[in-house]
């Protein structure tokens, strides 16, 4: 309890960042269809979102490094909140994609912020349950944006919007009023996404498809559930759903990809995707479709865990940190380039096309899974599986020492 008091102000303010920007895709998304935005132009927004992730992930510890902690959280903040009350202001796509860009980068600024500060604090003896409530706080806030957006969209749009830049502005108070001094900025880590591949070319595959999932799930997915019928706040449940299955699926997903090849078990998930794709595109009704998604998210959200966890196996422990980054960089792209090529494909093929870009990702992972495994055997000694929250390229510190079972390295070799 003792521990939780002391990281309070850190955890208000992520759950407070989650309740602003975890929901402004789908209200973006159903936003943008009343006001007669067309599927690739919202599909354009959760893109720009992204766009404006990467950058922030990339600017946000040079920020800090210049200015602080304080007043790097306060200048994303002010971007978030810009980004929100701008929709209210102009009802045009290609605005509405800038402003989503200042929304990408409050994100991964504020975080960015967050986890540098959580790392600086942890110790050895604190981490495990530190980590352990972040997580929590992180799904927690997820799901709760989006249960949230789903009775926000029968207000007013302004009303919406103002709400969640008001959420925006209050996780400024808890790091604003907090007594604990900040820390001193550490060292970041750098971006070497050829790291990456020189470890585990199907890793890296893993977090592309990942983010290429999620992202199509996640922005262009309010498109799908208002085109199969799905009333507006049966969206919110419906990317809630998702949520609440991927994290239900953590601790058995964790089991498995601990004691069976992560090479079989990314297949394994994959062709799993394939089947609920399949089942999902064929379901009629709300409930139906809700439950497909909670199935869904149960088996392609523990994805991008067990991909990092696999390409932490071949790792030194000095590569860990940089090694994270680099694979958030490549689930940052596939995340970038999803939203946008979906959306236009259900303008052009109708709503069943959605779960078909979907599952040619997961046929692609199979593919890439099964040759990579002629190419060389996995290791025999391995790191631990952790729920690897994408939120900057930080985080790969403080997952480094959740992923070390022991001493020694569980692995300095590149992939030849």
């Amino acid at each position: 309890m003792r521990l939780l008091i002391s990281f309070a102000s850190l955890f208000v303010a992520a759950i407070l960042l989650q309740l602003s920007s975890g929901g402004v895709g789908t209200l973006d998304a159903l936003s943008g269809l009343a006001l007669g935005f067309s599927a690739g132009q919202i599909g354009i927004l959760g893109s720009a979102h992204f766009a404006g992730f990467f950058i922030g992930c990339w600017w946000a510890p040079r920020l800090m490094g210049s200015v602080g902690y304080s007043r790097s959280f306060a200048a994303f903040t002010a971007l978030g909140a810009i980004g929100l009350l701008g929709h209210v202001l102009i009802s045009d796509p290609n605005a509405w994609a800038l402003l989503r860009v200042a929304s990408g980068l409050c994100i991964a600024g504020c975080y960015t912020v967050i986890e540098a500060w959580l790392q600086a604090k942890v110790t050895n003896e604190t981490r495990g349950r530190s980590m352990g409530a972040y997580r929590l706080v992180d799904l927690g806030g997820q799901l709760l944006a989006q249960l949230m957006i789903g009775a926000l969209v029968s207000v007013e749009l302004y009303v919406a919007y103002t709400l969640l830049a008001m959420f925006c502005c209050a996780s400024l108070l808890p790091l604003m009023l907090t007594r604990a001094s900040p820390p001193t900025m550490p060292g970041s880590p750098r971006l070497r996404p050829l790291l990456a591949i020189q470890r585990s070319p199907l890793a890296v595959g893993g977090v592309i498809v990942a983010g290429l999932t999620g992202a199509a799930y996640r922005m262009v997915g309010p498109i799908y559930g208002a085109e199969i019928g799905l009333t507006a706040d049966q969206v919110g449940l419906f990317l809630a759903a998702l949520i609440a299955g991927g994290a239900l699926a953590q601790i058995p997903a964790g089991w498995i990809a601990d004691r069976f090849d992560r090479r079989w078990v990314l297949i394994g998930l994959s062709l799993a995707a394939l089947v609920s794709c399949a089942f999902s595109a064929h379901t009629t009704g709300a409930h139906a479709a809700i439950a497909a998604s909670a199935l869904f998210g149960a088996i392609t959200v523990p994805i991008y865990s067990v991909a990092t966890a696999h390409a932490h196996d071949f790792a030194a422990r000095d590569e860990r940190a940089e090694l994270s980054a680099a694979l958030l960089f490549y689930f940052a792209v596939g995340a970038i380039v999803s939203p946008i090529a979906v959306s236009k494909l259900i303008e052009v093929a109708g709503p069943a096309s959605f779960f078909g870009f979907i599952a040619a990702g997961h046929v692609g992972l199979v593919i890439y899974g099964l040759a990579r495994m002629m190419v060389r055997p996995t290791m025999t000694t391995r790191t631990r599986y952790v729920y690897a929250p994408r939120t900057s390229f930080l985080i790969g510190r403080l997952m480094r020492k959740d992923r070390e079972q022991n001493d020694k390295s569980s692995g300095d070799q590149a992939d030849k």
